[in-house]
């Protein structure tokens, strides 16, 4: 038997909305490291919380992390942003 669809809605309760926080942050940073292994990528991830506190994951020597967001930024590149549209998935801004 599958697993139940969860809806996603803002978690009422302050302390719950902490835990499932911190436990979705940890599994978005363990996936992260799995997809730096498995597909030999250099990989970054900024997370900021409602608290204002950042958490940050890198693959790779933080000053090649910090030079390519900079790089990013001077050249004006353009970062492909991503969004969920309904249940169907990822799409591309």
């Amino acid at each position: 038997m599958g697993r139940k669809k969860l809806e996603i809605k803002r978690i009422e309760s302050k302390a719950s909305r902490q835990v499932t926080f911190t436990k979705r942050r940890n599994g978005l940073i363990k996936k992260a490291k799995e997809l730096s292994i498995l597909c030999e990528v250099d990989l970054g991830l900024i997370i900021l919380s409602a608290r204002g506190k950042l958490f940050n994951f890198t693959n790779s020597n933080n000053r090649r992390y910090s030079k390519a967001v900079k790089d990013m930024q001077s050249n004006s590149q353009k970062i492909t942003k991503y969004t969920y549209k309904d249940d169907s998935g990822l799409k591309i801004l």
